[in-house]
């Protein structure tokens, strides 16, 4: 395979004048690598798109909106929280579905210097107060559902803007961007925080995720750089003129309020004057509608998406003949799920990325030829980024021996919000933890081969136990409790939890899941549960043993 040839396209098209130059650039007291040739900051990159006009730009459903279209709506959004005594500094949440709104808001607020705080909308009333009260927005813009989960008594904090719905009082986004307006004056630092994502805690709660400018423009480098290295790599090594790929097309399959889908997704498709397709919900067979409809170029989403589609019993009767690259991140791409997809009929290649909230996107990234040639990586990484595996010591260790990655650079956040601690305990020097244990071949890819992190990776989301365990332990008839991952074709990982209730006390599987309930989302709730009568199994400082107790329990005598 081309790896030889990627290394010369990387340093290529990295070197001094070269589109991607990465220079030291000084971040907040430190000197990082970083993309000489970025744009400023996002309102500089949003104002730019507005040359794409007449191009169609977001499609949900019927609904259509062309590049201007969004630019007016925009600016209208913009234009009204700037009225509202909204001011650079402060914070908007975003609580929806993947709606057009949803987009249009993100790019309103960061133009604005505003952090967009993006709330999983999954979140029950609980989490959401807690979002809440821990990044206190000052407008909270919601649909529907989310509007009904609110605190009764958020209006005396937040203004709330509904979408696509109407209440009595509440003010409506189609009301705002009626007025047309022009997109109003700012000045943005590069390390100002662009938008707030929150990541599961390992305390119980969600961390609020500072990502900035900085971060989320180098982060759109990264995304464009690992196509164009790529595709130099296998000119340089066939001699082939490359062919100029058509405006992309992508499917947005997953949640606006993570990276994959914001950062990796909509900001590169963004940045060519593509279209975005936005899904209510994921669904194999609508995904191929809109393929075969909106001729989609790339399916990005989590595995389990792409193993839906290839694997579907109607794939062949749909024309997506249009697609070219299918795959996404989340969670690591297996090796059978690759050769699928590469022998399906059609062309279309399998990509992946690898990355994390805290570094406001991709690690590292791979596609075509170089994925297929390694099936097992999750790419090469980003030249942006200083890399290295460190023992339990924080000591690198030799090329190819195991460790947990850390990693350094402008993509890396700020910090947590409101958790100084937890920021001094993930970010060292500038070096980000990432709690993976991988190892780092002679060409620069990656393998992860273990989490060093107590956490489940459910459908390309992070599920911590200790958040399950605290909310399994809200039920007075729990005594211990563990929760960990348990292996599953179709989401990666389901979550498990082994429970010992206290003495006298009864309580199904069932009630335990529905207390649960009402503190996180459904996708954190145990699929399979142990009522176990013996003390959990513990080490000699009192810990449990997560992985003894796994081991010994058997999936069919769950409940």
């Amino acid at each position: 395979m081309y790896y030889k040839e990627l290394k010369r396209a990387c340093a290529d098209l990295t070197a001094p004048g070269a589109p991607f130059e990465v220079v030291e650039a000084p971040v907040r007291g430190q000197n990082l690598r970083a993309y000489k040739n970025a744009p400023p900051d996002l309102r500089a990159f949003w104002l730019s798109s507005a040359a794409f006009g007449a191009n169609e730009y977001l499609v949900f459903e019927n609904d259509r909106l062309t590049y201007a279209q969004a630019h007016a709506q925009t600016a209208s959004f913009a234009a009204w929280l700037v009225a509202q005594g909204v001011k650079r500094g402060d914070r908007v949440a975003i609580a929806m579905r993947n709606y057009p709104e949803w987009l249009l808001t993100y790019w309103a607020c960061v133009s604005i210097g505003v952090a967009a705080v993006g709330f999983n909308a999954w979140w029950v009333a609980e989490e959401l107060a807690y979002a809440i009260k821990d990044s206190a927005p000052k407008v909270i813009v919601c649909d529907q559902e989310r509007f009904d989960r609110l605190p009764a008594d958020v209006s005396q904090s937040a203004k709330i803007v509904l979408v696509r719905a109407a209440a009595p009082g509440v003010t409506t986004w189609n009301e705002i961007v009626a007025t047309p307006a022009a997109m109003p004056d700012a000045q943005i630092d590069p390390d100002d925080d662009a938008c707030i994502f929150y990541t599961s805690g390992t305390t119980g709660h969600p961390k609020g995720a500072q990502l900035t400018h900085r971060g989320c423009i180098n982060n759109l480098m990264s995304v464009l750089f690992s196509g164009a290295a790529q595709a130099l790599a296998v000119q340089y090594a066939t001699n082939a003129e490359p062919v100029a790929p058509p405006t992309p097309v992508a499917i947005a399959t997953t949640p606006l309020f993570h990276v994959t889908a914001n950062n990796c997704v909509a900001y590169p498709i963004t940045a060519q004057g593509g279209k975005i397709v936005l899904m209510h919900k994921w669904d194999a067979t609508e995904a191929l509608k809109l393929i075969e409809r909106e001729r989609a170029t790339a399916l990005s989403g989590v595995p389990t998406m792409a193993r839906e589609l290839v694997t579907h019993p109607d794939y062949a009767k749909y024309d997506t003949s249009s697609l070219l690259t299918m795959g996404g991140g989340g969670a690591p791409l297996q090796p059978d799920l690759v050769a699928k997809i590469e022998t399906q009929p059609g062309g279309r290649r399998p990509n992946t990325g690898y990355g994390l909230t805290e570094t406001c996107g991709i690690i590292t990234s791979v596609a075509g030829d170089f994925f297929v040639g390694k099936p097992a990586s999750c790419g090469m990484i980003m030249p942006n980024f200083e890399a290295k595996a460190v023992d339990e010591n924080g000591r690198a260790v030799p090329l190819g021996e195991l460790g947990e990655l850390w990693v350094r650079g402008a993509q890396v956040v700020k910090g947590y919000l409101n958790r100084p601690e937890a920021t001094a305990e993930a970010i060292t020097d500038g070096w980000f933890h990432t709690g993976d244990i991988v190892r780092i071949d002679e060409d620069n890819f990656v393998y992860i081969v273990d989490r060093k992190k107590d956490m489940v990776l459910r459908g390309g989301e992070n599920v911590y136990c200790a958040e399950v365990e605290a909310a399994l332990y809200r039920h007075p008839a729990v005594a211990e409790c563990v929760t960990f991952g348990v292996p599953d074709d179709r989401l990666g990982e389901e979550v498990a939890a082994a429970i010992v209730l206290r003495a006298g006390e009864s309580a199904s599987a069932d009630e335990l899941r529905a207390e649960a309930a009402r503190h996180i989302a459904k996708h954190k709730l145990p699929r399979y549960v142990w009522l176990l009568q013996d003390p959990l199994p513990r080490n000699a400082n009192g810990k449990f043993l997560k992985r003894e107790l796994r081991q010994s329990l058997a999936l069919a005598d769950a409940h």
